[in-house]
């Protein structure tokens, strides 16, 4: 039995099997300090803004909607983040809503939702983006987007990872080390570097090393042949699960099952489980600067903000709770550690 069964070599060519999942089922844990109300709620970072306007959710979906058209945007998120999701995704299909009983890592989230894509296109061709990243300059990264679905268009049996170009050292984020380039623009990947020093980080953009975004192209079956690489039981105990759901008209009536199955499940990171280890079947795309962070500490938060233009800032419509606003929560956090640093030991 293989999941590849889901879809038929070939290209399909048309416009129609595009699409999109943005990744909203994350915890955030890593920047708790900015995102935890006065009351000590701790709300994932992508149902924050950056500066009072638009969720960091709401922006990455305008993103994916600039290149897949907004009926095949799907968003996977958390069952626990509903008071959150559910208002800001009440104009949104509910079919293109996909729900977790809890979070298993970007790895499980991917696979669920990619079988849930499947079953309703085989030939999909899907851009994956993640729901907690800053774009200063979108029609840059808007236009590499088109360039990662193009290339899956024409060559339908490896993801292409969108690597950019760095704008400066930066020892927290990863890094894709591309190796030869081919006519289209599309490089292979020779490996990946997670969090290297500011040395190594230096060394490798040098040597041509891009910043890994997690944003990525690909066709149904190339996703789901890395799952059968490495993990092809779980990949097909999901695949029933789903198909039964989805069949039966009612994902709630399997909820249960569902809910078994996400508690047997490992925790899998997409990058680490499924990419690394796997170069020789990846393509990563080069993308120029374009002002894009990941917003993953207090710190990046506050080297975004530095960075942000004036005019940038004054035309963001400002909104009120439950939205957290991260420029004003990193000005209390910047206060808050000012004020205990003066005082006495």
């Amino acid at each position: 039995m293989s999941l590849i069964s889901l879809t038929s070599p070939g290209s399909h060519g048309s416009d129609s099997h595009t699409w999109a999942l943005v990744l909203a089922g994350g915890e955030g844990t890593r920047l708790r300090q900015l995102t935890t109300t006065h009351g000590g709620t701790p709300i994932p970072k992508q149902y924050c803004s950056l500066i009072g306007g638009h969720t960091l959710l709401e922006e990455a979906i305008t993103r994916a909607e600039g290149v897949v058209p907004r009926e095949r945007v799907c968003s996977i998120v958390a069952h626990q983040h509903r008071q959150w999701w559910s208002t800001l995704l009440a104009e949104h299909s509910s079919r293109n809503i996909i729900v977790q009983p809890r979070g298993r890592g970007t790895g499980i989230g991917i696979l669920y939702s990619v079988l849930h894509i499947a079953a309703r296109d085989p030939h999909a061709r899907i851009l994956v983006v993640p729901a907690d990243h800053h774009v200063r300059d979108e029609p840059t990264l808007r236009q590499g987007l088109r360039a990662a679905l193009k290339r899956v268009e024409r060559q339908a049996d490896r993801p292409v990872l969108v690597g950019l170009e760095p704008e400066r050292i930066d020892p927290e984020l990863g890094y894709i080390l591309p190796g030869r380039l081919d006519p289209s623009g599309v490089q292979t990947v020779t490996r990946f570097i997670e969090k290297p020093d500011a040395s190594q980080a230096g060394a490798l953009i040098g040597d041509g090393g891009l910043w890994n975004t997690f944003i990525l192209a690909s066709s149904v079956e190339a996703l789901l042949s890395l799952f059968m690489i490495r993990y092809a039981p779980i990949a097909l105990e999901m695949q029933v699960l789903v198909s039964h759901a989805l069949n039966s008209g009612s994902v709630g009536g399997a909820w249960a099952s569902l809910v078994d199955l996400y508690e047997r499940l490992p925790t899998l990171d997409f990058s680490r489980d499924l990419l690394e280890g796997n170069e020789s079947k990846l393509h990563v795309l080069p993308v120029p600067e374009c002002g894009w962070s990941d917003l993953g500490t207090p710190g990046r938060v506050a080297e975004t903000l530095k960075r942000l233009p004036p005019e940038h800032v004054s035309r963001v419509r400002r909104r009120r709770a439950p939205f957290l606003d991260l420029a004003a929560q990193h000005a209390l956090y910047m206060r808050h550690s000012e004020s205990s640093s003066a005082a006495p030991g």
